[in-house]
């Protein structure tokens, strides 16, 4: 028995190593506020490439979203509010939708319906979920002029968050 468990023990141990897997750099990858945002890129619905990079010297709201999120569905109004408020002053609003390929012209419509004004990138292969290691929808992250992380959200923006509005005028006042 003793044996056994030594030996689980030491393949698990191995099983780490050779997969890089280690408690620090599983830390050292999180995204996190105060740190840069990942690199990501992605299409729009007209199919042109786009990034975040290209966003630099603008302060950024990333809202990962799906049309079949109801919790998504219930924060547009406010995700629409705050890109009125705030977008001519330097800040955008992005969605970003991980709806399944091939879905644009039912994206767009929803968009329509839905009075979205603000741009949405499209990832049918959820990559923004890895580079950002979202674990559902929605999830929103403010990035500054700079590329740094400022603000994240974990589930719907509720109508009149301080915390997003107060980030966000930080985020705008602050230098490039």
């Amino acid at each position: 028995m003793r044996r056994t468990l030594t030996l689980a023990i030491t393949t698990l141990g191995l099983a780490y190593v050779l997969t890089g897997r280690t408690e620090a750099s599983t830390r050292a990858a999180a995204v996190q506020v105060g740190k840069p945002a990942p690199a990501y890129a992605a299409v729009t619905l007209a199919g042109d490439s786009v990034s975040l990079a290209g966003q630099r010297g603008r302060v950024v709201l990333l809202n990962v979203w799906a049309t079949w999120c109801h919790p998504c569905r219930a924060e547009i109004p406010e995700l629409r509010e705050v890109h009125a408020k705030y977008k001519d002053r330097g800040f955008e609003v992005l969605g970003v939708s991980i709806d399944a390929d091939g879905s644009e012209e039912s994206l767009a419509e929803f968009m329509s319906e839905f009075e979205m004004a603000y741009p949405v990138w499209l990832d049918p292969g959820e990559r923004v979920s890895a580079r950002f290691r979202t674990i559902g929808v929605p999830e929103t992250f403010l990035i500054d002029k700079a590329g740094v992380l400022r603000w994240r959200k974990i589930g719907p923006i509720q109508p009149n968050d301080s915390s997003l509005t107060n980030a966000i005028e930080r985020a705008l006042a602050a230098k490039s």
